[in-house]
């Protein structure tokens, strides 16, 4: 099913790009292929992977943000309610929400130009490099009690997006989508509570994206 789909996107994709071609607008997929073809900066598989990466980068973060915020804050329940007490803890607590649980566990690939030393083991030119974001949040070095939840955790400069020229490009539809979600759930939902015992959810498989498939819960509402 997974193939199935994937070749079903990919030859979405594949059309979207030739009506773009034809009819360009002013959109972010008519601007690919136009610097595509008049600069020759890209080719047809690249611009095919870079529509899918804006896919994945506005979407499957936000997703991932979401689901994995309300489970984390429904397994601390005294930072749960603490949000509650304090709002304007919001955009703090989101910060650390993604430090603590990022709903992207690896970076993009890199690979080594020539060969180097990290950590003390020899990596060969072009041998790929995959950086685990979530462990860097949990550097003890960088955060004082780096595997508990501190919504209130002031300093909090985490890798849950990267860093540099390959940041996040869905880093900020992430965290607006993800604080009016966590806003609301603490505003409207006062009895949020896990419908299932939390051995029972299922994960995402994927490499690259963490955060439970679906996440059943029961509330009552506010007011």
């Amino acid at each position: 099913a997974r193939s199935e789909a994937l070749r079903r996107l990919a030859a979405y994709t594949s059309d979207l790009v030739a009506a773009k071609r034809a009819t360009p607008g002013e959109d972010v997929i008519s601007a690919l292929t136009t610097a595509a073809d008049e600069h020759g900066r890209l080719t047809e598989t690249e611009v095919l992977s870079m529509i899918f990466l804006l896919l994945v980068a506005g979407y499957e973060t936000t997703v991932g943000l979401i689901g994995l915020g309300a489970y984390t804050l429904l397994r601390h329940p005294d930072q749960l309610e603490l949000l509650r007490e304090r709002p304007e803890l919001l955009d703090v607590a989101l910060e650390e929400l993604l430090r603590h649980d990022s709903p992207v566990e690896l970076a993009t690939w890199r690979f080594a130009v020539e060969p180097m030393e990290i950590g003390g083991e020899r990596v060969p030119a072009w041998r790929p490099i995959l950086v685990a974001l979530g462990a860097a949040n949990r550097d003890p070095e960088r955060f004082p009690a780096a595997g508990g939840l501190d919504i209130t955790r002031a300093d909090n400069a985490h890798l849950s997006f990267g860093h540099g020229p390959h940041y996040c490009l869905g880093a900020m539809l992430a965290r607006v989508v993800g604080r009016a979600a966590l806003e609301a759930i603490v505003r409207r939902l006062p009895g949020l509570a896990l419908a299932v015992p939390p051995e029972r959810l299922r994960w995402r498989s994927s490499l690259t994206v963490r955060g439970p498939i679906h996440l059943p819960v029961t509330f009552t509402t506010a007011g």
